[in-house]
């Protein structure tokens, strides 16, 4: 990403969480242990099913009196009904802020320039009143500023960026192998650890009970993890949601997120399984490709 560049992500939504019992609440729902979050730091969490399944993934951060949180803009009215399903008598209240608040992203060098910028995933300051972190998942995703859309334009201009199309941050994002578009398609469909939030900073294993907890523990515990979300590279044809990928006649996994920035759920234990291997999906040919930051496959 150029140093010049920002991303105004558009495709992103913002709730906000107050109330004197929102730390607990999110607490007692989140993959993350909400302790961490603070005026100088920030986490990525996800929200499950009882039975440990993806549901929602977002960014959570501290503002004024409650939290931000970031998450997909087609997720936001899914996240908003399901957060308040779990409010009962809490003492809460949840605004979908998403018409006036707005996420601009831009490159870890920028973010690194910024006097109060402290080299660490989550790390958060305030620009005026507005939070800037650097992303929790992966510090090369870089920084964020989440900001009223009155402002935008004007801060922008005062701490030299220039606005361009989002697509280069989301293809930079899809060749690090972090996914961030289309995630509904991977609700029920796979577990959030399957989903390498653990390698993304995304789950606390030492916290307490959360929704979820149980199963996501189990296979931590056991080392019983056998499959993976992985991004795809399309060397030939083209793929759909919901195709098998097969290695000769052995199905080693399944395209489980297809348009522009494709993921698949892969069994990586399969002895047949390799990273250099180039695998069939109907008549197309694919490669999947391994992140970085993933260490252990």
């Amino acid at each position: 990403m150029n140093i010049k560049n920002v991303y105004i992500l558009e495709d992103r939504g913002i709730l906000f969480i107050n109330g004197s019992d929102a730390k607990e609440f999110l607490q007692n729902l989140i993959t993350n242990d909400i302790n961490k979050v603070n005026n100088t730091n920030s986490c990525f969490a996800s929200l499950l099913t009882p039975q440990g399944k993806f549901l929602f993934d977002f960014l959570i951060i501290q503002h004024k009196n409650g939290y931000f949180i970031d998450c997909e803009k087609k997720q936001i009215e899914e996240l908003f009904r399901q957060l308040n399903l779990y409010k009962l008598r809490s003492k809460i209240e949840i605004t979908n802020l998403s018409n006036e608040f707005v996420i601009a992203a831009f490159s870890y060098e920028k973010f690194m320039s910024f006097k109060e910028a402290k080299d660490t995933p989550g790390s958060t300051f305030k620009y005026m009143e507005d939070p800037i972190l650097l992303d929790p998942r992966h510090k090369k995703l870089g920084g964020r500023l989440i900001i009223n859309l009155e402002k935008l334009y004007l801060s922008l201009k005062k701490i030299d960026l220039k606005s361009v199309e989002p697509e280069e941050y989301y293809n930079y994002s899809f060749n690090l192998g972090i996914p961030q578009k289309n995630m509904d398609k991977l609700r029920n469909k796979l577990f959030g650890i399957e989903c390498n939030f653990g390698e993304l900073n995304g789950i606390d294993f030492k916290k307490g009970c959360y929704v979820g907890q149980e199963n996501t523990s189990r296979i931590k515990i056991k080392n019983k993890l056998s499959k993976r979300l992985l991004p795809v590279k399309i060397i030939e044809g083209s793929i759909s949601e919901g195709d098998s990928i097969l290695d000769e006649d052995l199905n080693i996994g399944k395209i489980l997120i297809d348009k522009y920035y494709p993921f698949a759920i892969i069994k990586f234990t399969s002895d047949k399984f390799n990273f250099n291997s180039i695998y069939k999906v109907n008549n197309s040919k694919i490669k999947i490709v391994k992140p970085e930051w993933i260490n252990k496959i």
